[in-house]
């Protein structure tokens, strides 16, 4: 009867402990990636294939995270670029919406003259952290900003480093893994001080590219210092008696520069290899070691931990993302409301392939390619490598994706490309849509790359 009655009063006193710790506002944490694709982490992406696991690298800490948490297998960057990818994740509207295509304004000498677009995020934009400050959070931001020159203390972030760019505070081709490190432990402090004034709070890390020219060596050398580091946030947050309190989420700005196998394309293009991107989340009421195959972006970031963390006012008008908590809370399964049922990405640029846009809805993914005016369709559950163009034998529905991706753009006032009326000579462009041809009859990813080559890591 003695040891029944003691198992009651514990079972009671655990009972209230846990109800305290939900009761209480959750944390939350944003590691943000540098240019690393779907395959570049050794966590295997989706649970039944074999081939969507990296094989260069080991991340063990990422491992870690993934484990304790949600791997969504069909988790999207905004854009095949940083800078619009960075926008897109704290505000939670689209690129194609914020103006903030890419991430500068060259104009080139091509047939299609690109837009001018935004380089500096506006300060009437509402970021998670505002949001967040609404209800009393404390944040931050640490790392790769790239979102202007104007501080991220004018959007909200109450502790920053700067609004640095590529090179970091130092200015330097390769941050790393100087500013790796130190962008960690700025975050560590920010926790541990944040806990001793018993403040709620937010918290992102964006990671830095080593630029230039790199070989394989190198490149799994700077993986291996971000995942790294990753493990000593994961350390400091157990060590805080953070853990169950804290939501931990781990996504990337756009795909690698060059392969990205076993997915098609690369950063800057609108093919998987470019925008599908890791996309893990942990926390309290996640089941551990656990999928899902709902199709998230790094929109439903803003909307999801404003769900999570119980902010009263509504999200702002024009936020695109959805709120995947649902999702999160039940084991991976669920459907996501949003604004609009079609999730597109926009990219009026060369980079150095055609301009282009992508439109998924349901199974289905229609690109559309502007210097040639060509439409290929794919159906992602059956073809995620994007092997075969479906164009020809579904022109309804090719003609339907179509005509959503135009209304799409009308809606949120997209900029387009226009017409060049002084374009490069007509055999240096014949060339280069050739070799853009080429590439896209290879499934997309070599498309007009030539010797252009993909650029510095933006």
């Amino acid at each position: 009867m003695k040891m029944s009655l003691l198992a009651l009063l514990g079972a009671l006193v655990l009972s209230s402990v846990t109800y305290a710790a939900s009761s209480s506002p959750p944390n939350f944490i944003v590691i943000y990636g540098e240019g690393s694709g779907w395959t570049s982490t050794s966590v295997q992406m989706d649970e039944r294939n074999p081939a969507s696991k990296g094989v260069h690298a080991p991340t063990p800490n990422l491992e870690r995270l993934a484990s304790a948490g949600m791997v969504f297998s069909e988790g999207y960057a905004p854009s095949p670029r940083c800078t619009p990818s960075r926008a897109g994740l704290i505000t939670g509207r689209s690129p194609a919406a914020l103006h903030m295509t890419f991430v500068n304004n060259t104009q080139g000498n091509r047939k299609l003259l690109p837009p001018n677009i935004v380089m500096e995020l506006p300060t009437s934009e509402v970021t998670i952290a505002e949001q967040l400050k609404t209800v009393g959070y404390a944040t931050a931001h640490f790392g790769k900003w790239h979102l202007g020159m104007g501080s991220p203390a004018i959007h909200g972030f109450d502790e920053t480093d700067g609004a640095n760019s590529n090179g970091g505070p130092e200015n330097t081709s390769s941050p790393n893994p100087k500013q790796a490190y130190a962008i960690t432990t700025l975050g560590i402090n920010f926790m541990e001080r944040q806990l001793k004034a018993k403040k709620p709070f937010y918290l992102q890390v964006s990671h830095y590219p080593n630029q230039g020219p790199q070989t394989q060596e190198e490149v799994d050398a700077d993986t291996v210092v971000t995942d790294k580091t990753i493990g000593q946030l994961l350390d400091a947050v157990k060590r805080l008696g953070l853990s169950e309190n804290t939501y931990i989420i781990y996504t990337t700005d756009h795909g690698t520069i060059g392969e990205n196998l076993p997915l098609n394309g690369s950063k800057g293009l609108v093919w998987e290899g470019g925008i599908r991107v890791p996309f893990f989340v942990s926390g309290p009421g996640i089941k551990p070691k656990s999928y899902s195959h709902v199709r998230v972006s790094q929109l439903d970031v803003f909307p999801t931990i404003s769900a999570l963390a119980k902010v009263k006012d509504k999200v702002p008008a024009g936020v695109e993302g959805g709120d995947i908590s649902s999702v999160l809370l039940n084991g991976g399964v669920g459907s996501v409301v949003r604004l609009r049922e079609e999730f597109v990405v926009h990219v009026p640029h060369y980079d150095p392939q055609s301009p282009a846009s992508a439109i998924f809805l349901g199974n289905y993914k229609l690109i559309r390619i502007y210097e040639t005016e060509e439409r290929r369709l794919y159906d992602l559950a059956k073809d995620p490598y994007e092997k075969t163009d479906l164009s020809a034998q579904m022109p309804a529905k090719v003609a339907e994706l179509d005509a959503r991706l135009t209304k799409y753009l009308k809606d949120v006032n997209a900029q387009m490309t226009t017409l060049n009326p002084n374009p490069q000579s007509a055999s240096a462009e014949g060339a280069d849509t050739a070799g853009m041809a080429a590439g896209m009859a290879a499934g997309g990813m070599a498309a007009g790359m030539g010797a252009e080559g993909m650029g510095a890591a933006q």
